[in-house]
């Protein structure tokens, strides 16, 4: 066969033409990624914000050795263990590109590994809070990077990896649906909150914290500036975060858009919800019955909702991401409560708002997932309960969260040991 100039020319707008479309998703993937890593930023605000002001360079280097030792630990082992391509289909673990390595360029690309380092990054820093003051800074390194090379991969292989039990991008996923955690409710916040939670029951609460003597004023944070600014970084951030989970921009452009819209709506839902929640627990419980605009429980209700809608931005209306975001105010203040009083010492309060969130947005999608946006984001039409669903993703969700769950109750063994 001989080709033709013209034939030529043609071939030669279709390869420029679909290299245009390549570079333009690996621009949107490593644009958002960058998004997702400036999240550091607004953890190390918060956080700082939130401690006590002799602790302030302790809980700053801990934020660094996060994104450090994340680096190492994902690149390590994390990567392979979460996406390695393998040939026995297993369910549960990745076996190859360990170090980036295995014909990695060939058949992967790095803007993957960088937008997917980021996540666990995210997952890892969350605990820095939760410790504060209190930590080792070897024991805190070793954790992160634990988090980061084992526990955060094993869960991400199982909801993302296209051979994961619970995935949604299998062949034939559980259901004919899979899970549907579009930006990481359970793989990012659960995993990270659970994590945080476990290192502040064992490590104990800072000394005097639940000292009836010791009045709790003593441990607020010295800076609501850089409370409200790690804030703003974080949603900015959740752009990144939600917004890039598409893993694509050529012919996801509106789907994409409407994320950004359900991301915004259930972060300003879940901030106002917050406030006036905590203004009528002060008004009521505290000796101004007045009641108080707490500044700190505003932010953590605008992160309640941005982890609440995680999960299902992509899936549901701008309606139910209110509501969503509202629920999740009320979650929080639920696992506030309950860590307080089992004296389990969360000193930014991110056990609440990651872990407990995190389940309640794994679980949303199996209420208010809608047709119209399960074919957008996944290709397939089931929908949640609320739109007739008759339980069907309500069901994959909760295994999900029953199976990642598990996985945490074994690192609580595995840290309670050590």
């Amino acid at each position: 066969m001989t080709l033709t100039a013209e034939d030529i020319e043609t071939i030669e707008a279709m390869i420029s033409s679909a290299q245009v479309t390549t570079d333009a998703d690996a621009h949107w993937i490593m644009f958002s990624g960058v998004l997702v890593f400036f999240m550091q930023s607004g953890f190390a605000m918060l956080c700082a914000g939130s401690v006590r002001a002799k602790n302030v360079k302790n809980i700053m280097l801990k934020n660094i050795l996060d994104a450090c030792v994340g680096a190492l630990g994902f690149w390590s082992l994390g990567y392979g263990v979460a996406y390695g391509k393998y040939h026995d289909g297993n369910e549960l673990v990745g076996s190859s590109f360990f170090f980036l390595s295995g014909q990695f360029e060939r058949k992967d690309a790095f803007y993957n590994f960088f937008f997917q380092f980021a996540f666990a990054a995210t997952a890892a820093t969350i605990v820095s809070g939760a410790v504060a003051e209190r930590c080792g800074m070897g024991a805190y390194a070793g954790y992160s990077w634990f988090l980061t090379a084992f526990v955060y991969p094993v869960v991400a292989h199982w909801v993302w990896s296209d051979k994961g039990f619970l995935s949604a991008f299998k062949k034939e996923p559980l259901l004919n649906v899979g899970t549907v955690d579009f930006a990481g409710c359970g793989v990012v916040h659960m995993v990270g909150g659970a994590a945080a939670g476990i290192g502040a029951w064992v490590l104990g609460p800072r000394i005097g914290r639940f000292d009836p003597n010791v009045p709790p004023e003593e441990f607020m944070g010295h800076s609501a500036p850089l409370t409200v600014l790690g804030t703003f970084i974080l949603w900015v951030g959740w752009y990144g975060f939600n917004g890039g989970s598409t893993l694509a921009i050529v012919g996801y452009g509106d789907l994409a858009s409407k994320v950004y819209v359900t991301t915004t709506l259930a972060a300003a839902a879940g901030g106002v919800t917050n406030m006036l929640l905590h203004f009528q627990i002060a008004k009521r419980f505290s000796d101004d019955k007045h009641g108080i605009y707490d500044i700190a429980e505003t932010c953590n209700g605008v992160l309640a909702g941005l982890v609440s809608i995680t999960a299902s931005c992509s899936v549901v209306e701008p309606w139910a991401a209110c509501v969503i975001g509202l629920i999740g105010a009320f979650v929080y203040t639920f696992g506030s409560c309950t860590l307080k009083k089992l004296e389990i010492d969360d000193a930014v309060n991110a056990t609440p708002v990651h872990f407990f969130c995190g389940a309640w947005g794994l679980i949303a999608p199996g209420l208010f997932a809608r047709g119209l946006g399960m074919r957008a984001a996944y290709g397939n039409h089931r929908t949640g309960l609320f739109y007739g669903g008759k339980g069907v993703m309500l069901s994959v969700q909760l295994l999900a969260f029953v199976a990642i769950t598990y996985v945490l109750n074994k690192l609580y063994l595995i840290v309670q040991k050590s």
